[in-house]
């Protein structure tokens, strides 16, 4: 925020903040769930509106519009916009997977993740393009890839509750349910205030509704308690 005060027109100050803000939204450590929601939400419209040619801007910007706002059209398109203007920024690649599995299009999902990946193969983040495989394949079906990649993302970033949560419905729904629990029992001891009654708060905005569904019971059968 001090960036900002610097330069109240600076893009990508507003797209980190608002970044923190959906970091806090995965982690279930937002306090004022509608005041920072809707705080998050302005601080990304104003990233993508300040940020039109800044790939940097849109992208987390247009991340967040569609995490913490839930308008994937719009996520969709200021990523898109991005891509163009950045072919070369991982972070954009990494993003627009997460967009294109939430739109039920893991196909692409994958893609754009191995994208990310090989632009980046050090890059801090990894882990999130690492998850955002994870939730893609989930979306497919496959479980046990699905698992794969949640699992590596948790070996580089081991308190990612997004991956954790992936690993426990995909061990859930794999048949799997011993180690689904072990995920569960290692998910809830980050996030003990997490419930099937609260699951919704931090749920990425599936477009197909078997998505969403299916998510919701892994979790259920993992163990999550109501």
């Amino acid at each position: 925020m001090k960036a900002i005060d610097r330069d109240p027109e600076f893009a990508a100050a507003y797209a980190r903040a608002a970044r923190c803000y959906a970091t806090r939204k995965s982690n279930g450590w937002m306090t004022d769930r509608a005041k920072e929601n809707a705080e998050a939400t302005r601080l990304a419209r104003r990233a993508v509106e300040l940020g039109r040619d800044d790939a940097i801007a849109l992208s987390f910007g247009g991340y967040v519009l569609g995490y913490v706002g839930g308008d994937l059209d719009d996520s969709a398109a200021c990523i898109d916009r991005a891509l163009v203007l950045n072919p070369n920024l991982a972070a954009a690649w990494g993003l627009s997977s997460w967009v294109k599995a939430c739109f039920g299009e893991p196909g692409k999902a994958v893609e754009h993740a191995a994208g990310a990946m090989r632009l980046s193969p050090l890059d801090p983040r990894l882990f999130a393009w690492q998850f955002c495989t994870g939730l893609a394949h989930f979306c497919a079906g496959r479980y046990d890839d699905a698992v794969e990649w949640a699992e590596g993302s948790l070996r580089s970033q081991p308190n990612y509750a997004s991956a954790m949560r992936v690993a426990a419905a995909g061990h859930a729904l794999a048949g799997r349910l011993s180690e689904a629990q072990q995920m569960m029992a290692r998910l809830c001891a980050f996030d003990p205030s997490l419930r099937l009654s609260n699951l919704a708060e931090v749920l990425p905005p599936f477009y197909r509704p078997d998505d969403r569904s299916r998510y919701i019971e892994g979790l259920r059968k993992a163990g999550l308690p109501d």
